[in-house]
This record gives C-alpha cells, sequence and structure tokens, in this order.
C-alpha cells in the first residue's frame, strides 16, 4: 500500500495516465505538453474503484512538486519539451528564488541552455527554458489537482474523502501562489473547466490573490489535524500558505495585511511543532524522522522516488565536496555571519579549496561552497540508500523557525495581533537551540534593539538560506530590484549593479505566449 508519508512514492500506472490526460486535453497548445504515460488509458469510475487508489491518486499530487515522471528519475515524463533533469518544480522554483540573488551562484557544463547565468545576471528572457518549466509544471499540478477534485466531488460526505479533496485543492493553491509570486500573471482553470479544446483565460495578479486566500480560508477546516501524516498538508501548512500570502500582500496587491497574517501565524506557531534542538539535523537524511519542526517538505527517498531533484543537486553539486563541483555562494551572502563557527555558517572555505570572492562567475573553486544540506544521518554516517546517488534528504518548504521569523516581522511591520516581546523570544530560540549551546556554536541571543526590520532580513537570510525564500524577501524589502543592495554579478556586473523593477516578475514564456491568445506579456519583456 502506497503512504505519502514513507517517501515510497510508487504510483499506480492507470490512476496517473488517466490524471496525466487532463492536461494533454487543456492545454495551451504550447510546445509543453503533459503526456499520457499509457497507450491504453482509463477512465475515472476503472480507476478509482477503492480509497486506497484515490489515495494513490493524491499521492501523485504530491509527487508533481518534487518528481518529474512515472519513472524515476528520468525516461516517462510528465511534461514534454523540457530537460526532466533540471526541470522539477521544486528544482525551477529554487533556481528562480535562489540564482537570482546573493544566495547561490552556479557553473554548469551545458548551463541548462543559456539559462542559469542570465538568472544569475538577472537579464532573463521569454525564451529561458528554467522559467518555462516551471510554467509548465504550475499548469500541471493545476491541472492534476482539477482532475482529482472532479472525482472525488460527490464522495465528501466521507471525512477521508474530504481530507483528500481538501488537501488537493491545497497543492494547487500552492502552485498557483508561486505562479502569482513568479510571473504576476498565468493561464487559469479550476475543476469547473472541464477538459477540452479551448484556451484558457489569463487571471491578473489581484484577482488569482482573491482566489488563493478564498481557498484557503474555506479548505482549512478540512484539512488534517496539525501533524497527521508527515509529508501531507495539515491546518498548520493551511495556515501558513496565507500567511506568506498576507506578508507579501503589499508586493502583490499594494495592500497592507499584516494583522491577517498575525492571526494565521499564531495558529502555526500554536499548533505542536517544535524548533529542532540542532540546525543542522533539519538537513539530513533522517530529517523527516523525531523532526517537529518542519511542517510541509518534499519527500525524497533513494531508493524509491529517485528525481533530479534540487535536494540531489544541492548535496551533489556543490563546490568543494568533491562532486559535480558548480554550486556556491557569494561573498555578500557570507559577510551576513558576524562569525563562521556557528552552528548555521555550513560552508567549504579555503580549506577545500575555494575562495571567497568570485572574479569569474564561471570558475567552480570561486565562491563558497554551502554544506547545509547533506545525505548522512543526525548520527553522522551515510544514508541507508546512499549508494544509489540519490539522497534520502527531504526539502523543507514551510518550517517553525520561518513563522516565527514571520511572525517577527510582520510585529514589526505594524500588524495587530502579536508582540514586540513575543516577537524577541521567537527569535532568541531559533538562535539558541539546546543542542547548539550544548556544542558551543549557537548564534546567541539578541536584545531588543537588535530586533529591527534590517535585521530580520539579515537574520532570515541566515537561518533559512538555500530553501527558496531569498528572492522574494529581497522583493518585499525592497532589496531586490534598484541599486539599494548589491551583491556580486547583480545586473552581470563583478560588484553588482542596480537592476530594473521589470526584474520583481518573470515574464510570460515565449511558448505559451504564441499559442494562447488569451495571454498578454508583462509589462517590459
Amino acid at each position: 500500500m502506497i503512504h505519502i508519508s514513507m517517501k515510497k512514492q510508487y504510483f499506480n500506472r492507470y490512476s496517473i495516465g488517466t490524471l496525466t490526460l487532463v492536461v494533454l486535453m487543456m492545454s495551451c497548445v504550447s510546445d509543453l505538453d503533459v503526456k499520457p504515460i499509457d497507450p491504453f488509458v482509463k477512465s475515472a469510475d476503472k480507476v478509482y474503484t477503492t480509497k486506497d487508489l484515490y489515495k494513490e491518486g493524491l499521492a501523485k499530487l504530491y509527487a508533481t512538486f518534487g518528481l518529474t515522471g512515472q519513472r524515476g528519475p528520468a525516461g516517462n515524463q510528465d511534461v514534454g519539451g523540457v530537460d526532466e533533469g533540471f526541470s522539477s518544480f521544486v528544482r525551477s522554483l529554487w533556481y528562480m528564488q535562489e540564482l537570482t540573488t546573493d544566495e547561490a551562484v552556479w557553473t554548469y557544463g551545458n548551463d541548462a541552455n543559456g539559462t542559469i547565468f542570465n538568472l544569475h545576471f538577472n537579464t532573463w528572457l521569454p525564451s529561458d527554458g528554467i522559467p518555462e518549466a516551471l510554467y509548465a509544471r504550475i499548469a500541471n499540478v493545476a491541472a492534476l489537482s482539477n482532475e482529482f477534485i472532479r472525482v472525488t466531488a460527490g464522495k465528501t460526505d466521507d471525512p477521508d474523502f474530504k481530507n483528500f479533496q481538501a488537501e488537493a485543492r491545497f497543492l494547487r493553491a500552492l502552485a498557483y501562489f508561486y505562479g502569482m509570486d513568479l510571473y504576476g500573471r498565468l493561464p487559469f482553470l479550476t475543476e469547473k473547466d472541464l477538459p477540452g479544446s479551448f484556451f484558457p483565460p489569463m487571471i491578473q495578479r489581484a484577482a488569482l490573490f482573491d482566489y488563493i486566500e478564498k481557498e484557503l480560508k474555506a479548505i482549512k477546516p478540512d484539512m488534517g489535524a496539525p501533524r497527521f501524516e508527515y509529508g501531507r498538508a495539515d491546518k498548520a501548512a493551511c495556515a501558513m500558505l496565507l500567511a506568506k500570502l498576507y506578508l507579501n500582500a503589499e508586493v502583490y496587491i499594494a495592500q497592507p495585511k499584516y494583522t491577517e497574517a498575525l492571526t494565521e501565524l499564531n495558529e502555526v506557531i500554536a499548533a505542536g511543532y517544535v524548533l529542532s534542538p540542532r540546525y543542522a539535523n533539519l538537513f539530513r537524511a533522517d530529517n523527516d524522522k523525531n523532526n517537529s519542526e518542519i511542517i510541509f517538505a518534499q519527500a525524497f527517498d533513494g531508493a524509491r522516488s529517485q528525481a533530479y531533484s534540487m535536494t540531489q543537486v544541492m548535496i551533489n553539486g556543490n563546490a568543494g565536496n568533491g562532486g559535480w563541483a558548480g554550486l556556491r555562494t557569494t561573498s555578500a551572502f557570507v559577510g551576513k555571519f558576524p562569525v563562521l563557527t556557528e552552528a548555521r555558517a555550513i560552508f567549504a572555505t579555503e580549506s577545500k579549496g575555494q575562495s571567497l570572492e568570485i572574479d569569474a562567475v564561471n570558475v567552480s573553486t570561486q565562491g563558497y561552497g554551502v554544506f547545509k544540506f547533506r545525505n548522512i544521518t543526525a548520527a553522522g554516517v551515510d544514508a541507508p540508500n546512499n549508494s544509489t546517488g540519490f539522497p534520502d534528504t527531504d526539502y523543507p518548504m514551510f518550517r517553525l523557525a520561518d513563522a516565527y521569523l514571520m511572525y517577527a516581522e510582520a510585529v514589526l511591520r505594524g500588524g495587530a495581533g502579536g508582540t514586540r516581546a513575543n516577537a524577541l523570544s521567537y527569535i532568541n530560540a531559533i538562535r539558541s537551540r539546546s543542542a547548539d549551546v550544548i556544542a558551543g556554536n549557537a548564534p546567541g541571543v539578541i536584545t531588543d534593539s537588535q530586533m529591527t526590520l534590517d535585521f530580520i532580513l539579515d537574520e532570515r537570510a541566515r537561518e533559512l538560506y538555500w530553501e527558496g525564500h531569498r528572492r522574494m524577501d529581497l522583493i518585499r524589502f525592497g532589496k531586490f530590484t534598484g541599486g539599494s543592495y548589491l551583491w556580486p554579478w547583480k545586473g552581470g556586473i563583478k560588484n553588482g549593479t542596480a537592476i530594473d523593477d521589470k526584474y520583481k516578475i518573470f515574464p510570460i514564456p515565449s511558448s505559451d505566449l504564441g499559442t494562447n491568445p488569451n495571454l498578454k506579456q508583462s509589462d517590459g519583456y
């Protein structure tokens, strides 16, 4: 039997085929299409004959964020027209949120057809493959979710089915959230839009914000109780996504919603999640076990759910570790740490052959490597499936420390429903994890006078780096575009240069723009 929580993401081939077929039927006639995996695709009434098979269908929806097709790690992909290796949802998302900032640099053999350096240099184009791939993955998640929601529509009197459907709606909202954040506007379909040959309409950012907000508020009562099953989204994950929506509302809809963010964050904090005593254990191969800080993660198993995922790239492609090398960080980010001996400063430095400064982006020994994600256990031994070349390490998307930092920021920005005293205590709890205190490398507490918005931005970098948050944070703090904050190679210049405000969002991919007359390119592209 398939259990999402066990990282064993085998899926019934007929149920997947039925789900993926719908994407082909509703596609924007793009050259990025989803294909059925089986020539003998069966209808939903033949696929979903038991509750367990519905759960397998739900497992497929979760897998669309981490895996890329029906046979890991590659060879039978969901989305055609893109490289299956670099195009998984989370990996493409990571590229766009991290490689565009001060936190990550990657020298890669073929440069993903020229698009990695475009991300580094903040010079991306509508034809670039990585943003194009994520755009297609978002459509994939939406289409598969829509079909699952349709086939469970008449069964929600059963509490399990009500829960399944709420999770499917959450995953669709999560995909649309990232689409809204990155592209501003998207082609938009829900379960009410039956599969067929038509061009999906475009939804604008404000309308998409409103839709996501209403969806999450509607489904939260039907989500599972906090921590009911690892790997599945629960009420706390739903509240966390709402909090992220509200924290960034001034960016998305030009309206402050910090009070609303605090309402949701109070719910997350009260949900029973607890900080990991040791920071490094959050990013180890057994981070799914005995770890109550991770609220929502993408689960991987080196033997059973293989993918060319972002965790694999961060572990094996990291400069200074003897692997593929190439992936590293900038001196601007390293400079956020007052000392490099604290528990969170997990770098490969000069002792590993790396220099601090990057004089040439294509030289992989320039720039410190980052050893934050490892395919070893908390005990320091190799993961059980290490010999496969694929990690057991899960990728955290939401965790409690992030909620604590969001709480502090919302309080400092004037939101009601939180206190400055609580904000300070949450920050100091993050900086004083018990095992790190014992080891003597905890960063230590701060005073109230040190707790400023500038501190919060830097602390988010120190705590959450390489977890896919940086671009969003820099935009919210007004530091991403313009010239108020420069980092090495911003704008393609060694010492950094100002970039245009249009780069706060990515363009609509040329492949979709040319095939769907309902789409309109973003300003400046």
